[in-house]
């Protein structure tokens, strides 16, 4: 399938669009709600939090963060009818992009243990594992 996307931030009226989007997409798990996820992103770093669309239907998103250290990807996701299209690939460049005009001189992404699909995506757009535990802690 060859078409055009628009890559755009994010506006508030997407949010149904988006949250319906990340269930389809399975990014959504039951330790995250994602309602409080998106009014967290946009009252931090809101310029960095990007959909695809075509013709005025999100069929991709992605939230870039920069901490003045390291870039982060989260919520990455393309609809499964526009999936192996290059989409994601241009979510990730377009991040990759803003985030080299903020100065960042790193990207750092998670992917959850099992996930072989999203690790051979993110290995054959050149990102290489790096050995560390990943931990968190609930606030």
């Amino acid at each position: 399938m060859k078409t055009n996307i628009n890559i755009r931030k994010f506006s508030i009226t997407d949010k149904s669009e988006v949250i319906s989007l990340w269930k389809t997409c399975g990014l959504i798990v039951p330790s995250n709600n994602p309602e409080d996820d998106i009014e967290l992103k946009i009252k931090f770093q809101p310029d960095l939090f990007f959909v695809a669309e075509i013709e005025g239907k999100v069929i991709g998103t992605v939230m870039t963060g920069f901490d003045g250290h390291r870039g982060w990807l989260n919520y990455l996701g393309v609809d499964p009818v526009f999936r192996k299209c290059g989409f994601g690939r241009s979510l990730v460049e377009y991040s990759i992009n803003k985030l080299k005009e903020l100065g960042c001189p790193k990207l750092n992404i998670q992917i959850r243990t099992g996930n072989t699909a999203v690790t051979d995506f993110y290995k054959k757009l050149g990102f290489q594992n790096h050995d560390v535990i990943g931990m968190q802690i609930k606030l």
